[in-house]
């Protein structure tokens, strides 16, 4: 499957739903890329995973989606001139449709490895017309319904009605009968009036009409050969009287090769090819591919089932087999079927393979140009094509490298601003409305006892290095302790529970995040004493205000009393102690946790206020007064000194 037919459904899903629906359902329906070359080969998978996907995830029903798949399909290759062609396709709709099955033909220099469906018109009437659709694949009716009706309105300005009558499934072929019903006047009905005009008959021998139709075939009612060409004669001869439904088969359209069904095909462009191997011209076979002399007899052959090296896209070397393109009429005088067609060939390769010369086709058509400018055009399409698919491979690679990058950006937006409130942003909604009101949280600060003392006595690059060291251990245990990082301010250090994320029990999760980091200072050393660094932690918590305030360095700050509290419980605690407030306590008073009543103390702008220590929560171990003398051992911080 072609990418221009898998780019038009893209397209449809990004102008009818967004970019970021359209990204979803790529993501949904496992498709890595988000770009498709319009002349290369997708999976046939593809365009159902898409379509279900894109119903699961906008609710459209399936059949809905698939119809307005096809109906945009027309639009789209409008943009690549396909419309063109469509339009000059037939003078009304039954022309459209009777010439229909051909379409795909016209298009395979372009797509040469197309696999097209085929389409034959029965039962014409004024009101409208049976279409017979068959195709290899599956669930693509309604996608061919949406295609119809894009054609019927805008090349023809009408409106068709489409019932499916009947649909067959088998294991490689979709079979579904159409009643296509629209204003068909221009069907102009048999009479069975006999012409009375008088003309006079041209007589012409058997010899002149084999000379100017050199590839055509004659068949009786039994299928019985009754004269070839002579241009056929020389590449199959001993064809005469032979059964032509068993010398050849038909390859285009898809159906059994009898009498009834070449009738009712009247209007197609049939394709016939050999059933067995060819012998070619030994005169044609004395060189080979690049020009040397061949020492062999028999003529270095094509793919099997192609005469066309490029079209069929196989290495050459296996058996060749002649494809003959071309009309089937029926011709009353004889009461047989006359086949006027021509070899399918689409370079001088292909001529040499079957054993032809320019001079064996025929002057009246277009067969000797096609053959002679073809080798120039196959090479020119292929570059073409050639540098398209080096044009979209970098494209998928840029493609490829964005998202990366935007995922690395996403990383480092989400480590500023909480994701829930970065992608309001993103939507485009103002700052202010990010802020929101939390009626209880609970906030931590902490800062490095001696921290100015420290900074008197050794390098600027060293307190960075210091800081940076105690931070990265916070950062990491804040990811654990589910509790969201506010800011840094030199040695303090903020973080909240309960926002931007609600749970009820933030308290806990701080409370659990403090004595982490009081564990983990121990593993930091003092430059200055060659002991390890130690924290004061002070805990409240309160209703707060949080939100993105701001142009410049947005950041996610929280505002209120709630914040100074906390603040104050910091300042006002001791070394390696947390120290909470009432309010805090309140909260973890349900669980397994151990304090200290401090006393009233001052509190700046708050007066007094009754606080606690917290000496121990489930899975750590209490605190005990530091010792004057600094630890050797993190243990002796917490165990007391050792004997």
């Amino acid at each position: 499957m072609y990418g221009l037919l898998i780019e038009s459904i893209y397209c449809y899903l990004t102008q009818t739903f967004g970019d970021k629906i359209a990204l979803e359902i790529l993501d949904s329906a496992n498709v890595p890329q988000h770009t498709f070359a319009t002349h290369k080969i997708y999976s046939e998978t593809l365009v159902p995973r898409l379509a279900k996907a894109a119903s699961e995830t906008t609710g459209m029903p399936l059949d809905e989606l698939m119809e307005q798949f096809g109906m945009a399909f027309v639009s789209y290759a409008g943009q690549y001139g396909y419309d063109r062609i469509l339009r000059v396709l037939g003078r009304y709709m039954r022309d459209f449709l009777n010439n229909l099955d051909n379409l795909h033909e016209y298009l395979k220099f372009s797509y040469p490895k197309l696999k097209p469906p085929s389409f034959v018109c029965q039962n014409e009437t004024e009101k409208g017309v049976m279409l017979h659709y068959r195709s290899k694949r599956k669930g693509f009716v309604h996608y061919v319904c949406g295609q119809l009706k894009a054609v019927s309105k805008l090349f023809y300005d009408q409106e068709i009605e489409i019932v499916v009558v009947s649909q067959k499934e088998a294991e490689d072929m979709t079979h579904v009968v159409f009643d296509l019903r629209f204003d068909n006047t221009a069907f102009k009905k048999k009479s069975g009036k006999k012409n009375n005009t008088s003309t006079k008959k041209l007589d012409m021998n058997s010899d002149t009409f084999f000379e100017v139709f050199p590839f055509h075939i004659v068949f009786d009612h039994s299928m019985e050969i009754v004269s070839v060409g002579k241009g056929l004669q020389m590449i199959i001869p001993d064809l005469d009287n032979k059964p032509m439904d068993t010398e050849f088969t038909i390859s285009r359209p898809a159906m059994e090769f009898s009498w009834r069904n070449i009738i009712m095909h009247s209007n197609s462009i049939f394709e016939i090819m050999s059933d067995s191997p060819i012998s070619a011209n030994k005169k044609a076979r004395q060189f080979d591919d690049e020009g040397q002399h061949s020492k062999k007899s028999d003529a270095t052959s094509l793919g099997s089932g192609s005469v066309s090296t490029y079209a069929s896209g196989k290495q050459r070397g296996g058996p060749v087999y002649l494809k003959l393109k071309g009309q089937m009429m029926y011709m009353e005088q004889w009461n047989a079927i006359l086949f006027l067609g021509t070899p399918a060939m689409d370079n001088l390769d292909d001529m040499f393979d079957v054993g032809l010369f320019i001079n064996d086709l025929s002057m009246h058509d277009s067969s000797r140009d096609l053959v002679l400018a073809g080798t120039q055009q196959t090479a020119e399409i292929k570059l073409a094509l050639d540098q398209e698919q080096i044009k979209n491979r970098k494209l998928e690679d840029t493609m490829r490298q964005l998202d990366e990058e935007i995922k690395k950006t996403d990383v480092l937006l989400y480590q500023m601003i909480p994701k829930p409130v970065a992608d309001r942003l993103r939507k485009g909604e103002p700052a202010m409305n990010t802020c929101e009101a939390f009626d209880s949280v609970t906030i931590l600060f902490s800062d490095v006892v001696g921290f100015t003392q420290i900074c008197s006595n050794i390098t600027p690059l060293q307190v960075v290095g210091m800081l940076n060291g105690m931070y990265t251990e916070f950062d990491q245990l804040s990811e654990k302790n589910n509790v969201y990082k506010v800011e840094t301010i030199g040695d303090a250090y903020m973080l909240v529970g309960g926002a931007p994320v609600k749970t009820k029990h933030h308290a806990h999760h701080v409370c659990s995040m403090a004595f982490d980091m009081r564990d983990a200072i121990c593993k930091l050393s003092d430059p200055t004493t060659g002991g390890h660094l130690k924290i004061r932690v002070g805990i409240h918590s309160g209703a707060v205000v949080a939100g993105v305030v701001g142009m410049k360095m947005p950041r996610y700050c929280l505002f209120g009393d709630t914040v100074n509290t906390a603040s104050r419980m910091e300042s006002n605690g001791e070394s390696m102690k947390v120290h909470i407030s009432q309010t805090s306590l309140e909260l973890i008073s349900s669980g397994n946790y151990k304090t200290e009543e401090r006393g009233t103390i001052d509190v700046k702008g708050k007066g007094t206020m009754k606080t606690f220590w917290l000496l121990s929560i489930p899975g750590h171990k209490g605190i005990i007064e530091v010792p004057d003398r600094a630890p050797s051992r993190c243990s002796d911080i917490f165990n007391g000194p050792g004997p």
